[in-house]
C-alpha cells in the first residue's frame, strides 16, 4: 500500500468517524489474502489452490484452480481433514493437502486458511468434519456456488493425522463416507489415555467403521504405532490397508509435495472415491504394488 492510499485510507476513516482500532482491523484484512498457491500447485493434473471460501471461514479449501473441467463426467470427490495435534488450522498439512487436490480432489481442512508462517490457534473438534462435509454437499447443490454440480456427493473420505485420525474414527459410522484414512493415529488401548482435547474413543468404537480403511504410520518411532497397529488386528470386518515408514510421528506432510505418504494417501483416494484401477495395483496386487518401493512396509486383510 503506498503512502498517499494509506493517507486516504486514514482521512476516509476520520471523516466517517471511526476508531483507531478499525482503522487498524482495516489494514490487517485487506493485508491477508483470500487465497495463495502451495508450492507450486502440486504435480496433478489440475493445479491447486488454497482458499477460504467465504460460507465456510472456519475451513480452508484445497482444490483445483481451474473448476471448468469438473462437471458431469469428471466430478470432484470430497475429503474432509482433521489435523494434528487438535488444531484448527492445517498449517502442517499445507504441502500434503495441496498436492491432494491437485488430482481432482476437493478437500475441506479443519481451521480457518493459515498464513505463511502462521500457525494458527484453538482447538477442533470432530464435528468440524461433518460441518465440512455438510457444506461440500450443500455447495453442490447451490445454483450461486463455483460448485454447482461439480462435487460427487457420493464419494466422501474423512481423513486426518494423530488428533484428526481419532476424530476421523469417532465420526467414521457416518453413512455417507466411502473410506476413511488414519495417518499417525489410532485409539488407545487404555480410554482416557490421550490429552484432553483429543475424542476418548475406547476399541469399540472400531466397529462402527463401515468402508474401507487406510492407517498410515510412521512405524515404530510413531508414537500411535502401537495403537494404530493395535486398531489394524482388531478391524476384522471391512477392507484395511496398513503402511508403515520409519519417519516417526510428524510423517512427511511438510515434505515437498507432501512426500512418501501423500503418494500413498492420493494412489488410495484415487481407488477408493473416483474408481482408479491402475492406481489400485499399489494396494490389492499379489504382492500390492505398494512392495515395490523400500519405504514401506505393510499388511493387508479382507482386501479385494
Amino acid at each position: 500500500m503506498t503512502r498517499a492510499v494509506s493517507l486516504l485510507t486514514f482521512i476516509t476513516f476520520i471523516l466517517l468517524g471511526r476508531p483507531a482500532t478499525a482503522l487498524a482491523q482495516h489494514h490487517v484484512v485487506s493485508s491477508q489474502p483470500a487465497s495463495r498457491i502451495v508450492e507450486d500447485g502440486g504435480t496433478g493434473p489440475f493445479s491447486a489452490v488454497m482458499l477460504m471460501e467465504p460460507s465456510l471461514p472456519t475451513h480452508t479449501v484445497f482444490r483445483p484452480k481451474d473448476l471448468s473441467a469438473f462437471g458431469k463426467k469428471n466430478l470432484l470427490p470430497i475429503i474432509a481433514w482433521g489435523n494434528g495435534a487438535c488444531a484448527n488450522s492445517p498449517w502442517e498439512h499445507v504441502n500434503f493437502l495441496s498436492e491432494v487436490a491437485s488430482h481432482g480432489f476437493l478437500v475441506v481442512a479443519i481451521g480457518p486458511m493459515p498464513q505463511d508462517g502462521e500457525k494458527g490457534t484453538g482447538k477442533s473438534t470432530s464435528s468440524q468434519l461433518i460441518d465440512a462435509v455438510d457444506w461440500a454437499i450443500a455447495e453442490n447443490k447451490d445454483k450461486k456456488s463455483p460448485y454447482y454440480n461439480k462435487i460427487d456427493v457420493k464419494k466422501v473420505s474423512v481423513s486426518g493425522m494423530s488428533c484428526g485420525g481419532l476424530q476421523t474414527l469417532e465420526v467414521s459410522s457416518d453413512p455417507r463416507i466411502s473410506t476413511i484414512v488414519v495417518c499417525n493415529s489410532g485409539i488407545f488401548k487404555t480410554p482416557g489415555n490421550g490429552r484432553s482435547a483429543m475424542p476418548n474413543l475406547s476399541k469399540e468404537n472400531l466397529k462402527k467403521i463401515h468402508s474401507p480403511t487406510l492407517y498410515l504410520l510412521g512405524g515404530e518411532k510413531d508414537i500411535a504405532y502401537a495403537n494404530g497397529m493395535d486398531d489394524y488386528q482388531q478391524i476384522n470386518h471391512v477392507p484395511v490397508f496398513v503402511a508403515n515408514m520409519d519417519v516417526g510421528h510428524g510423517g512427511t506432510y511438510a515434505q515437498p509435495h507432501g512426500g512418501e505418504f501423500a503418494k500413498v494417501a492420493t494412489s488410495w483416494y484415487k481407488w477408493q472415491l473416483k474408481g482408479d484401477t491402475e492406481a489400485a495395483k499399489m494396494f490389492t496386487d499379489e504382492p500390492a504394488g505398494l512392495s515395490e518401493n523400500t519405504n514401506w512396509r505393510f499388511e493387508k486383510k479382507n482386501m479385494p
